[in-house]
C-alpha cells in the first residue's frame, strides 16, 4: 500500500502562485510515476502532470510554462510549483502514482494510488 498526502493548497489571487507537496510512504519502492491531477466544480478529473522515476515530465498544455512538476526522492515527495494562476485553475488537486511506465490517461484511470486532494481557488 502506498499513502500519499496532499498539502499547500489554498486561495490565491490571479497571477499568483502556490507550491503544492505531496508526500508518499509505504511501499513506494516499485513507483514508477507520480502525477498531479485536478478536478474543477461540474467538470470531470484532468491530469495536469506527471514526472516518472527518470526525472521524465509530462504536462496538459493548459499549464505548460506555468506549472513545474518536480520530485525530492530523499523526501519521498513530489512537488508542484504553480506559476501565473488563473482563475480557471480553480480545483481539487490530487496527488497519484502508479506502478507501471507507459502513456498517461488524461483522467488518471491507470493510477494506482490517490491522495485525498487539495483545494485551489484562485480568485480573479
Amino acid at each position: 500500500q502506498v499513502q500519499l498526502v496532499e498539502s499547500g493548497g489554498g486561495l490565491v489571487q490571479a497571477g499568483g502562485s502556490l507550491r503544492l507537496s505531496c508526500a508518499a510512504s509505504g511501499s513506494i519502492f516499485s513507483i514508477k510515476v507520480m502525477g498531479w491531477y485536478r478536478q474543477a466544480p461540474g467538470k470531470q478529473r484532468e491530469l495536469v502532470a506527471t514526472i516518472n522515476s527518470g526525472g521524465t515530465t509530462n504536462y496538459v498544455d493548459s499549464v505548460k510554462g506555468r506549472f513545474t512538476i518536480s520530485r525530492d526522492n530523499a523526501q519521498n515527495t513530489v512537488y508542484l510549483q504553480m506559476n501565473s494562476l488563473k482563475p480557471e485553475d480553480t480545483a481539487v488537486y490530487y496527488c497519484a502514482a502508479r506502478y507501471q511506465y507507459g502513456s498517461d490517461c488524461l483522467m488518471g484511470e491507470d493510477m494506482d494510488y490517490w491522495g485525498k486532494g487539495t483545494l485551489v481557488t484562485v480568485s480573479s
